[in-house]
Protein backbone atom coordinates (compact mmCIF):
# COMPACT_ATOMS: atom_id res chain seq x y z
CA UNK A 1 0.00 0.00 0.00
CA UNK A 2 1.13 3.50 -0.81
CA UNK A 3 1.34 6.02 2.41
CA UNK A 4 2.86 8.88 1.12
CA UNK A 5 2.52 11.87 -0.88
CA UNK A 6 6.18 11.86 -1.72
CA UNK A 7 6.30 8.04 -3.58
CA UNK A 8 7.40 8.71 -7.01
CA UNK A 9 4.25 7.17 -8.68
CA UNK A 10 1.81 9.66 -7.21
CA UNK A 11 4.17 12.54 -8.17
CA UNK A 12 4.19 11.52 -11.61
CA UNK A 13 0.05 11.36 -11.28
CA UNK A 14 0.05 14.75 -9.74
CA UNK A 15 2.07 15.93 -13.07
CA UNK A 16 0.01 14.09 -14.98
CA UNK A 17 -3.01 16.15 -13.85
CA UNK A 18 -1.22 19.58 -13.76
CA UNK A 19 1.50 19.82 -16.64
CA UNK A 20 0.40 19.14 -20.68
CA UNK A 21 3.82 19.22 -21.32
CA UNK A 22 4.22 15.91 -18.72
CA UNK A 23 1.12 14.35 -20.74
CA UNK A 24 2.49 15.08 -24.01
CA UNK A 25 6.01 13.58 -22.95
CA UNK A 26 4.63 10.74 -21.30
CA UNK A 27 1.91 10.00 -24.10
CA UNK A 28 -0.70 9.49 -21.40
CA UNK A 29 -3.61 11.14 -18.70
CA UNK A 30 -5.20 10.73 -16.16
CA UNK A 31 -8.94 9.55 -15.40
CA UNK A 32 -10.72 9.99 -12.33
CA UNK A 33 -13.74 7.60 -11.12
CA UNK A 34 -15.59 4.73 -11.44
CA UNK A 35 -17.83 5.11 -13.71
CA UNK A 36 -15.12 6.08 -16.26
CA UNK A 37 -12.56 3.38 -15.20
CA UNK A 38 -14.79 0.55 -15.69
CA UNK A 39 -16.16 1.65 -19.24
CA UNK A 40 -12.20 1.88 -20.29
CA UNK A 41 -12.09 -1.20 -18.87
CA UNK A 42 -14.81 -2.72 -20.59
CA UNK A 43 -14.64 -1.20 -23.97
CA UNK A 44 -10.53 -0.27 -23.93
CA UNK A 45 -8.38 -2.23 -21.74
CA UNK A 46 -5.23 -1.53 -24.03
CA UNK A 47 -5.26 2.13 -22.63
CA UNK A 48 -5.14 1.54 -19.17
CA UNK A 49 -1.44 1.98 -18.36
CA UNK A 50 -1.77 1.62 -13.83
CA UNK A 51 -4.81 2.10 -11.69
CA UNK A 52 -5.13 3.46 -8.05
CA UNK A 53 -7.35 2.43 -5.72
CA UNK A 54 -8.13 4.41 -1.93
CA UNK A 55 -8.96 1.68 0.73
CA UNK A 56 -12.57 2.91 0.85
CA UNK A 57 -13.06 2.79 -2.74
CA UNK A 58 -12.19 -0.73 -2.54
CA UNK A 59 -14.04 -1.68 0.01
CA UNK A 60 -16.67 -0.38 -1.59
CA UNK A 61 -16.80 -2.48 -4.83
CA UNK A 62 -19.45 -4.89 -5.18
CA UNK A 63 -18.90 -8.69 -6.51
CA UNK A 64 -19.40 -7.90 -9.87
CA UNK A 65 -16.64 -4.51 -9.96
CA UNK A 66 -14.29 -6.98 -7.98
CA UNK A 67 -14.83 -9.29 -10.86
CA UNK A 68 -14.25 -6.60 -13.25
CA UNK A 69 -10.85 -5.38 -11.14
CA UNK A 70 -9.61 -8.90 -11.36
CA UNK A 71 -6.32 -9.16 -13.58
CA UNK A 72 -6.53 -5.54 -13.59
CA UNK A 73 -3.33 -4.20 -12.57
CA UNK A 74 -3.48 -1.45 -9.32
CA UNK A 75 -2.18 -0.39 -6.45
CA UNK A 76 -3.53 0.69 -3.01
CA UNK A 77 -3.58 3.97 -2.26
CA UNK A 78 -4.02 5.14 1.87
CA UNK A 79 -7.15 7.16 2.00
CA UNK A 80 -5.76 10.48 3.26
CA UNK A 81 -3.12 10.41 0.87
CA UNK A 82 -5.22 9.03 -2.29
CA UNK A 83 -7.81 12.25 -1.20
CA UNK A 84 -4.47 14.67 -1.50
CA UNK A 85 -3.57 14.04 -5.11
CA UNK A 86 -7.00 13.84 -6.73
CA UNK A 87 -8.06 16.44 -8.72
CA UNK A 88 -11.94 16.19 -7.62
CA UNK A 89 -13.53 17.63 -4.43
CA UNK A 90 -15.36 14.66 -4.07
CA UNK A 91 -12.77 11.54 -5.31
CA UNK A 92 -14.51 8.45 -6.34
CA UNK A 93 -11.89 6.12 -5.19
CA UNK A 94 -10.20 5.30 -8.13
CA UNK A 95 -7.31 7.32 -10.34
CA UNK A 96 -6.07 5.54 -13.80
CA UNK A 97 -3.13 5.96 -15.78
CA UNK A 98 -4.51 5.88 -19.55
CA UNK A 99 -2.50 5.82 -22.57
CA UNK A 100 -3.55 8.59 -25.26
CA UNK A 101 -5.42 7.76 -28.54
CA UNK A 102 -3.51 8.45 -31.60
CA UNK A 103 -5.92 9.49 -34.43
CA UNK A 104 -4.87 11.28 -37.73
CA UNK A 105 -7.21 13.55 -40.08
CA UNK A 106 -6.99 10.46 -42.51
CA UNK A 107 -9.11 8.46 -39.89
CA UNK A 108 -11.80 11.51 -40.24
CA UNK A 109 -12.30 12.05 -43.89
CA UNK A 110 -11.99 8.68 -45.03
CA UNK A 111 -16.28 8.06 -45.45
CA UNK A 112 -18.42 8.61 -48.16
CA UNK A 113 -19.70 11.14 -45.47
CA UNK A 114 -17.46 13.58 -43.57
CA UNK A 115 -18.95 16.08 -40.70
CA UNK A 116 -16.26 17.65 -39.16
CA UNK A 117 -16.05 20.11 -36.22
CA UNK A 118 -13.02 22.85 -36.78
CA UNK A 119 -12.12 24.73 -33.19
CA UNK A 120 -10.10 27.91 -33.44
CA UNK A 121 -8.51 28.93 -30.06
CA UNK A 122 -11.26 27.41 -28.04
CA UNK A 123 -9.56 27.98 -24.09
CA UNK A 124 -12.51 26.68 -21.85
CA UNK A 125 -12.25 22.74 -20.48
CA UNK A 126 -15.77 22.60 -20.13
CA UNK A 127 -16.29 23.86 -23.20
CA UNK A 128 -14.42 21.62 -25.29
CA UNK A 129 -15.70 18.76 -22.69
CA UNK A 130 -19.02 19.29 -23.72
CA UNK A 131 -18.25 19.87 -27.39
CA UNK A 132 -16.47 16.59 -27.48
CA UNK A 133 -19.27 14.25 -25.69
CA UNK A 134 -22.37 16.46 -28.27
CA UNK A 135 -19.81 15.37 -30.83
CA UNK A 136 -20.36 11.65 -30.33
CA UNK A 137 -23.88 11.82 -29.81
CA UNK A 138 -24.45 14.04 -33.19
CA UNK A 139 -22.22 11.01 -34.89
CA UNK A 140 -19.72 13.90 -36.29
CA UNK A 141 -16.57 12.39 -38.38
CA UNK A 142 -14.66 14.05 -35.71
CA UNK A 143 -13.03 17.16 -34.45
CA UNK A 144 -9.54 19.31 -35.58
CA UNK A 145 -8.70 22.15 -33.27
CA UNK A 146 -5.71 24.62 -33.90
CA UNK A 147 -2.90 23.95 -31.61
CA UNK A 148 -3.31 27.35 -29.46
CA UNK A 149 -6.77 25.66 -28.21
CA UNK A 150 -6.68 23.88 -24.69
CA UNK A 151 -5.42 20.50 -24.18
CA UNK A 152 -8.47 17.85 -24.62
CA UNK A 153 -6.62 15.44 -21.77
CA UNK A 154 -6.96 18.54 -19.17
CA UNK A 155 -8.80 16.56 -16.65
CA UNK A 156 -11.25 19.22 -16.62
CA UNK A 157 -12.00 18.37 -20.18
CA UNK A 158 -11.84 14.54 -19.59
CA UNK A 159 -14.10 14.51 -16.82
CA UNK A 160 -17.21 16.67 -18.66
CA UNK A 161 -16.49 14.02 -21.73
CA UNK A 162 -17.90 11.31 -19.62
CA UNK A 163 -15.65 8.81 -21.44
CA UNK A 164 -16.05 10.56 -25.20
CA UNK A 165 -12.63 11.50 -25.08
CA UNK A 166 -11.82 7.50 -26.05
CA UNK A 167 -14.60 7.51 -29.02
CA UNK A 168 -14.23 11.06 -30.71
CA UNK A 169 -11.39 11.58 -33.27
CA UNK A 170 -9.76 14.55 -32.73
CA UNK A 171 -6.34 15.99 -34.16
CA UNK A 172 -4.30 19.29 -33.31
CA UNK A 173 -3.25 20.99 -36.56
CA UNK A 174 0.05 22.87 -35.96
CA UNK A 175 -1.09 25.10 -39.27
CA UNK A 176 -4.65 25.49 -38.48
CA UNK A 177 -5.12 27.38 -41.88
CA UNK A 178 -2.74 25.42 -43.86
CA UNK A 179 -5.30 22.23 -42.55
CA UNK A 180 -8.07 24.06 -43.65
CA UNK A 181 -7.13 24.56 -47.14
CA UNK A 182 -5.99 21.16 -47.65
CA UNK A 183 -9.23 20.22 -46.72
CA UNK A 184 -11.11 22.26 -49.24
CA UNK A 185 -8.81 20.78 -51.44
CA UNK A 186 -9.90 17.28 -50.72
CA UNK A 187 -13.65 18.64 -51.17
CA UNK A 188 -14.59 19.62 -47.68
CA UNK A 189 -16.52 22.54 -47.87
CA UNK A 190 -16.24 25.06 -44.99
CA UNK A 191 -19.02 26.60 -43.22
CA UNK A 192 -17.88 29.71 -40.44
CA UNK A 193 -20.34 30.56 -37.58
CA UNK A 194 -20.00 34.28 -37.47
CA UNK A 195 -22.09 36.97 -36.33
CA UNK A 196 -21.96 38.89 -40.07
CA UNK A 197 -23.07 35.32 -41.35
CA UNK A 198 -24.71 36.54 -44.63
CA UNK A 199 -26.84 32.96 -44.69
CA UNK A 200 -29.24 31.52 -41.40
CA UNK A 201 -27.49 28.21 -40.56
CA UNK A 202 -31.11 26.11 -41.26
CA UNK A 203 -30.93 27.12 -44.89
CA UNK A 204 -27.41 26.54 -46.12
CA UNK A 205 -27.09 24.24 -48.43
CA UNK A 206 -25.01 21.21 -46.94
CA UNK A 207 -23.27 18.22 -48.72
CA UNK A 208 -21.75 15.29 -48.10
CA UNK A 209 -18.46 16.80 -46.58
CA UNK A 210 -19.01 19.59 -44.50
CA UNK A 211 -16.73 21.58 -41.92
CA UNK A 212 -18.21 23.83 -39.07
CA UNK A 213 -16.03 26.70 -37.89
CA UNK A 214 -16.58 27.69 -34.39
CA UNK A 215 -13.70 30.34 -33.03
CA UNK A 216 -12.85 31.71 -29.45
CA UNK A 217 -15.11 32.31 -26.88
CA UNK A 218 -14.19 35.99 -26.65
CA UNK A 219 -13.10 36.85 -30.13
CA UNK A 220 -15.03 34.49 -32.06
CA UNK A 221 -12.84 33.63 -35.36
CA UNK A 222 -9.79 35.25 -36.89
CA UNK A 223 -10.45 36.78 -40.08
CA UNK A 224 -7.82 34.90 -41.92
CA UNK A 225 -9.75 31.75 -41.03
CA UNK A 226 -13.01 33.26 -41.54
CA UNK A 227 -11.44 34.42 -44.99
CA UNK A 228 -10.50 30.60 -45.91
CA UNK A 229 -14.39 29.79 -45.39
CA UNK A 230 -17.02 28.67 -47.74
CA UNK A 231 -20.28 30.18 -46.09
CA UNK A 232 -20.53 32.38 -43.46
CA UNK A 233 -23.38 31.16 -41.52
CA UNK A 234 -25.16 32.41 -38.74
CA UNK A 235 -27.52 31.54 -35.76
CA UNK A 236 -30.52 34.06 -35.21
CA UNK A 237 -31.05 35.46 -31.87
CA UNK A 238 -33.34 37.79 -30.19
CA UNK A 239 -32.97 40.11 -27.44
CA UNK A 240 -29.94 41.55 -26.55
CA UNK A 241 -27.33 38.98 -26.47
CA UNK A 242 -24.24 39.71 -28.65
CA UNK A 243 -23.17 35.79 -29.07
CA UNK A 244 -23.73 32.15 -27.91
CA UNK A 245 -21.72 30.21 -25.99
CA UNK A 246 -19.45 28.41 -28.04
CA UNK A 247 -20.49 25.04 -26.86
CA UNK A 248 -23.95 25.52 -27.36
CA UNK A 249 -23.39 27.32 -30.84
CA UNK A 250 -21.47 24.04 -31.59
CA UNK A 251 -24.25 21.98 -30.74
CA UNK A 252 -26.64 23.87 -32.47
CA UNK A 253 -24.97 23.77 -35.84
CA UNK A 254 -23.68 19.84 -35.17
CA UNK A 255 -27.14 17.96 -34.56
CA UNK A 256 -28.75 20.62 -37.61
CA UNK A 257 -26.34 18.45 -39.45
CA UNK A 258 -27.08 15.08 -37.95
CA UNK A 259 -30.57 15.47 -38.58
CA UNK A 260 -30.36 16.14 -42.45
CA UNK A 261 -28.10 13.20 -42.42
Amino acid sequence: MITSKSNPQLKMITALLRKRSTREEERAFICEGRKMFFEILAQHPEHLVKTYWSESGLAGLDDGERELLAGCEYETVADEVFDAIAETVTPQGVIAVVRMPEYSVEDMIAGDTTRLLLLESLRDPGNLGTILRTAEAAGMSGIILSADSVDVFNPKVVRSTMGAILRVPFYYAEDFPKLLTELRERGVKLYAAHLQGSVPYTEAAYGDRVGILIGNEANGLSDGVTELSDVRIRIPMDGQAESLNAAVAAAILMYHLRMRA
